[in-house]
């Protein structure tokens, strides 16, 4: 698969998590795909990888993704993002957060993430959760 691809897929998943569209983003799966969050329990599968998108498109109704880079090591793409919204969805804090990460996939030979595992700092996170820490402008 070609770089130029990748990085038009990566596009495509980009858009797909700004859409509030949590289907958008399990398209971007293999129906029997997976995603890990921080080292957590696998969502494996598209109705499991379209709920855990949905969870965060339900704390930030104004869910923006940002695609910061790729990188690509050993057959392996690395997606590096940035989450930025307001946790106003229910019971949230109304706090902004600004939160950087990453995810590692493998691709299938369709062109799609056959596995995807993620991280960010969760310390942060939940630091700005709590405090109302304001976006930083692009």
């Amino acid at each position: 698969m070609s770089t130029d691809h990748i990085e038009a897929f990566a596009r495509l998943y980009t858009a797909a998590w700004c859409s509030q569209s949590a289907a958008r983003v399990a398209e971007c799966y293999e129906p029997s795909g997976s995603l890990t969050i921080n080292g957590g329990e696998p969502s494996v599968g598209r109705t499991a990888i379209e709920a855990a998108a949905q969870n965060f498109m339900t704390a930030f109704p104004d869910l923006v993704v940002q695609m910061d880079g790729l990188d690509f090591a050993d057959g392996r793409v690395i997606y590096r993002w940035t989450l930025i919204g307001r946790n106003t969805g229910p019971g949230g804090t109304g706090n902004a957060v600004r939160i950087s990460g990453q995810e590692e996939w493998t691709l299938s030979p369709d062109g799609l993430i056959a596995r995807s595992e993620g991280s960010f700092d969760p310390a942060d996170y939940e630091r700005q959760l709590q405090q109302n820490v304001t976006p930083a402008a692009d």
